[in-house]
């Protein structure tokens, strides 16, 4: 008999996914533009780093929220005391209201009905307990973040059944891709609770149009099933066509107070607009009081530090400042994404046309040296062991269409990011080449046989009889 658990034996993690499996290789070789300036650049890694110093220039203006003090007297010890999981009232009312000002005010959100967790992670999760017994299945449109078949699989044992999306419409989700999906799970056995969307998209960088979302909407009232919308980077859009939010749709199709509007859920965190993974936050939003009572009993493994809640309910709270990051973080976001599509287009390589996020989804496919999974591995191997970035390749976000890669933009510095793109159009360079250059030796190599045929033909034709020719 084992002395551990199945848990803590089974490899169904996902750590051997080439998604992690790329910031292995990067941890044991980073690049450093002094230290290691040969290193791998990471590339694979979604942070935020364009904005610290409108945080940081905020923390030396409010030296009482740093300090941990109100008027001038510590609060220190009122906040090293045990906190009850429902979290500091005042951090839920700031969340709310940022979030809402995330949305143009078009929507609010209820404090009362926020649950506050270690990041999004632990929120996806946690919605899985609540939604999913083990065995039954989300769907989830690809591609996907590789991280959820660790977030929404290993622990609670649910399923994921993917809801296939092309490149011959942006992969955009459609009606029909939906219904096959359900359909497919169906043939798998296994009973559908809901469908789990990333809006903006994270591989894709792209907002869900409202049309999508109506789609959507209508067939989790159909299925009689929910929908989860994971909106951390709705603070990243960048430009034109704004974000639109799941909530504003149940809005404009007078579906509040609904049996719909009970089987929507929001995630939501700052790892990403406000570039914090670290500080760990993360809430969801959810219509049905059940949901928000069994999710807050369960916050108690995952809680956010009662030091964290407090300095940022002063900071989200200082709407001055929360207006005006979000309106400079995303005219950065938008000028490092200019930086990157220009210097891929340089290379020979175009990206899926994109509005948000950290990253672009990269389209490589003419580099594969055939249409194969297989070869874009092969292309990845290179790209991270030779050229050394580290950038995530489509298979890992479940890309049904080989040759797609993910590749982030806001984790590094300008002249890092010069670095990996001189690096990659010199790889690109001399790929093409080689492939030009054999190509031309094939080419040669069958006129030279089109010759010594022809010569042959000759040979022979002339050396028969007149009547035979």
């Amino acid at each position: 008999m084992g002395l551990l658990s199945r848990k803590a034996t089974c490899n169904s993690h996902g750590q051997d996914s080439s998604y992690f499996l790329g910031w292995e290789e990067y941890e044991k070789n980073p690049y450093d533009d002094i230290k290691n300036p040969d290193g791998i650049i990471q590339m694979g890694l979604a942070e935020n780093q364009l904005s610290f110093d409108l945080i940081e220039s905020w923390l030396a203006k409010n030296p009482d929220a740093a300090n941990f003090e109100r008027e001038g007297q510590s609060i220190f010890r009122e906040l090293a005391l045990f906190q009850d999981y429902h979290g500091l009232p005042s951090f839920k009312k700031a969340m709310a209201d940022f979030m809402s000002e995330n949305r143009g005010n078009r929507v609010s959100f209820d404090p009362k009905k926020l649950v506050l967790t270690a990041g999004a992670t632990s929120a996806n999760e946690t919605l899985m307990f609540c939604l999913a017994d083990p065995g039954d299945a989300f769907l989830l449109p690809t591609p996907y973040y590789p991280g959820f078949d660790r977030d929404l699989k290993w622990r609670t044992e649910a399923e994921i059944v993917p809801i296939q999306c092309t490149s011959a419409n942006g992969f955009c989700i459609t009606k029909s891709a939906l219904e096959e999906a359900y359909e497919q799970a169906q043939k798998l056995n296994l009973k559908v609770k809901g469908v789990l969307i990333t809006n903006p998209s994270n591989p894709l960088g792209t907002t869900t149009t409202r049309t999508e979302l109506n789609h959507l909407l209508d067939f989790v009232s159909r299925k009689n099933i929910h929908l989860i919308s994971d909106e951390i980077y709705s603070g990243t859009v960048f430009t034109s066509p704004g974000f639109i939010s799941v909530m504003e749709v149940l809005k404009e199709k007078k579906l509040e107070n609904t049996d719909v509007s009970k089987r929507v859920h929001i995630v939501y965190s700052l790892s990403k607009d406000l570039g914090l993974p670290g500080f760990r936050v993360g809430v969801i939003h959810s219509n049905d009081d059940i949901v928000v009572a069994a999710a807050t009993k369960m916050s108690s493994f995952g809680l956010i530090s009662s030091q964290t809640q407090y300095l940022l309910s002063s900071l989200l709270s200082d709407k001055s400042f929360t207006k005006n990051y979000l309106k400079e973080n995303q005219i950065r976001l938008k000028n490092r994404h200019t930086k990157l599509v220009s210097g891929l287009e340089a290379a020979g390589i175009e990206c899926l046309k994109s509005n948000a996020g950290l990253f672009c989804w990269v389209d490589m496919r003419h580099l594969l040296r055939t249409n194969t999974f297989e070869a874009e591995i092969e292309l990845w191997k290179k790209i991270v062991y030779e050229v050394k970035l580290n950038i995530s390749p489509g298979s890992s976000c479940h890309c049904n269409e080989p040759g797609w890669f993910r590749v982030c933009f806001a984790n590094m510095s300008e002249e890092t990011l010069k670095v990996a793109l001189n690096r990659l159009k010199m790889f690109v360079d001399g790929l093409l080449s080689t492939t030009r250059s054999q190509s031309e030796h094939r080419r040669l190599r069958s006129l030279r046989k089109m010759k010594v045929s022809n010569w042959v033909f000759r040979l022979s034709f002339h050396d028969r009889e007149p009547e035979e020719r």
